[in-house]
């Protein structure tokens, strides 16, 4: 096993939350001896190597002491690249990356597209399934067409007129994730003035109805060595009667989510565990799931509704993982593995073969 590079940061809302886990996964790693290069990637979008072995607040102020700038090159022979104090740049040897990148362009298939084309290995979704999982409209999509219960959502925009259900609403970025820039409005007005006033939803939002009278539901489900779901939590709300589940709720306690508020195993009919279960593994079948990700669901009324996929899940759900047990190595370790013999990706020019290019003639005809 060669050098594994742990990624995390990034130009994101999440990317306090994204140090955690890569910081988590570098010292687990570390304690099993295996050879770790850990990434950070600023919000100011650079890459550096810093030591694994640093804690969450050598990060306060941005790139640690002693962090050494790196580039990521493409084409045949890119990669990561240690930048000398000469300007020479030295590749560095990586079996691959595992991505602790929540949110933004680590979670996008940004991040994963640029690796792609670098030709480096990465644990953790694909382009198009970190695209779908970001995307909450097209997520609602493909609930729809597997004929999934999900809430109904909508886009939202400033002349939005009608929306088909009443309110209370709430809004969502489309684009986004961790309860961050999530708002619970009475009226469609209030909806669109918070376009303006709230920057989370700059890129796109969502509306859909809000239900308090819904619980929260989650399970972890990894793709490799084979299709395997975690044990269901229930995510436990503020007890000052917080109206979501919110960023506070999942990560300020310190630990990412594996320190919030939870009942896990969820005690549960076995019909809706069930249910639970069946419905996941679906879903993870239809959104290319890839590495590790969470899948968010409401229940009640007798109903199960897909609320969302979080592609590269806080603390990579490792503290899920109980039935049937894994350590946070193994999850690792299959990741890993993952990585190196399940391309993400894998480009080809197969019917480029210049037939077009010989019949074109002049490109000047071609304006004409």
């Amino acid at each position: 096993m060669g050098q594994v590079a742990v990624l995390f940061g990034g130009p994101a809302p999440e990317h306090d939350v994204s140090i955690l886990t890569g910081l988590q996964a570098a010292r687990e790693l570390v304690a099993a001896r295996r050879e770790v290069v850990a990434i950070y990637w600023t919000k100011t979008n650079a890459f550096v190597s810093v030591d694994p072995s640093l804690e969450a607040a050598a990060f306060l102020d941005g790139p640690p002491p002693r962090a050494e700038p790196l580039t990521l090159e493409l084409g045949p022979d890119g990669g990561f690249a240690a930048v000398g104090r000469l300007g020479r740049a030295r590749r560095l040897e990586l079996d691959c990356v595992v991505c602790c990148t929540h949110g933004g362009p680590g979670e996008d298939g940004t991040l994963q597209g640029a690796l792609d084309l670098a030709g480096v290995r990465y644990a953790g979704p694909s382009v198009a399934g970190a695209a779908l999982g970001m995307d909450k409209l097209a997520f609602a999509a493909v609930m729809a067409a597997e004929g999934i219960a999900a809430l109904p959502r909508v886009a939202l925009t400033e002349v939005t007129a009608e929306v088909g259900f009443d309110g209370p609403y709430i809004v969502k970025p489309r684009f986004g994730g961790s309860s961050i820039g999530i708002d619970v409005v009475g009226d469609l007005a209030t909806a669109r003035a918070r376009l303006r006033a709230n920057p989370h939803l700059a890129g796109g939002a969502v509306l859909e109805p809000f239900r308090d009278d819904l619980v929260d539901l989650q399970v972890a489900v990894r793709a490799h060595p084979a299709l395997e779901l975690s044990a269901i939590e229930r995510p436990l709300r503020r007890s000052d009667g917080g109206e979501i589940l919110d960023y506070a709720d999942k990560y300020v306690a310190g630990e990412g989510m594996a320190a919030a508020p939870r009942e896990l195993p969820a005690a549960l009919d076995a019909a809706v565990a069930e249910r639970v279960r069946t419905t996941a593994a679906t879903i993870a079948t239809a959104c290319l799931v890839r590495g590790i990700a969470r899948i968010d669901f409401l229940e009640g009324d007798g109903e199960l509704y897909a609320n969302e996929i979080n592609t590269i899940p806080g603390s990579l759900s490792r503290y899920l993982f109980i039935d049937p047990p894994r350590s946070f190595l193994a999850l690792l370790d299959d990741l890993i593995d993952e990585a190196r013999v399940i391309p993400s990706h894998h480009y080809a020019s197969a019917g480029a073969d210049g037939t077009v290019l010989r019949a074109a003639g002049a490109i000047a005809s071609k304006l004409a």
